[in-house]
């Protein structure tokens, strides 16, 4: 599944599989390191995600006239 391009709900999905399956415990351990690297890497790759959809968030303000404008959204707010 690594070799795949996900989409970020793909990739959610896969890491709750790989969570359920790490928890039974009753996978051998290469098998579970494997699963852990997987999971790390889908980590990884959610929080890119997530760090490019944060940057594209807009804050709606109210204007001078009332009406709803968009402004960037800073971290500092």
């Amino acid at each position: 599944m690594a070799t795949k391009k996900l989409t970020f709900e793909q990739s959610i999905t896969r890491l709750d599989e790989i969570v359920k399956a790490l928890e039974r415990g009753d996978r051998p351990l290469e098998d579970a390191l494997t699963l852990f690297e997987e999971g790390t890497g889908l980590i990884r790759s959610c929080g890119k995600v997530l760090d490019e959809a944060e940057q594209k968030v807009v804050k709606l303000q109210r204007g001078a006239d009332g009406a709803p404008e968009e402004t960037p959204f800073t971290e500092e707010e």
